[in-house]
């Protein structure tokens, strides 16, 4: 407690209003300075990880880089396939706008897609 808190309550006297303030004041400023240390305290430990994991990150991709780089090379050799489409009824281009309004509505890229068939339904 305070020494003025405690000099009143053992005199029996009341605080005055200046005092009560003052002493609320005191109270704002421990809380907030003790804030403040935590803020200080929780940011270095933050940046002292950041720091940690990023010498972690950069001998890693060291190691994996020749391994890396063969894949790379033979990249543009190979010709991505998601299978095969088959059209019934239905041309290419009708096949192509189809597959463009259902990546469109759907959200989902069209590379992510993969097609079985299209087959032309008419209305009867």
């Amino acid at each position: 407690m305070n020494s003025t808190i405690q000099l009143a309550i053992e005199r029996g006297q009341k605080l005055t209003t200046a005092e009560m303030f003052m002493n609320a004041g005191i109270v704002i400023l421990v809380v907030f300075a003790v804030l403040l240390l935590m803020y200080i305290l929780i940011s270095l430990s933050g940046k002292i990880i950041q720091a940690i994991t990023s010498i972690g990150k950069k001998a890693e991709p060291a190691k994996a880089a020749p391994a890396a780089a063969a894949p790379a090379a033979a990249a543009p050799e190979e010709e991505f396939s998601s299978g095969t489409l088959k059209l019934k009824d239905c041309d290419e281009k009708t096949a192509a706008m189809i597959m463009a309004i259902v990546a469109d509505d759907t959200g989902i890229p069209l590379n992510e897609l993969v097609f079985k068939s299209i087959k032309l339904v008419e209305k009867k």
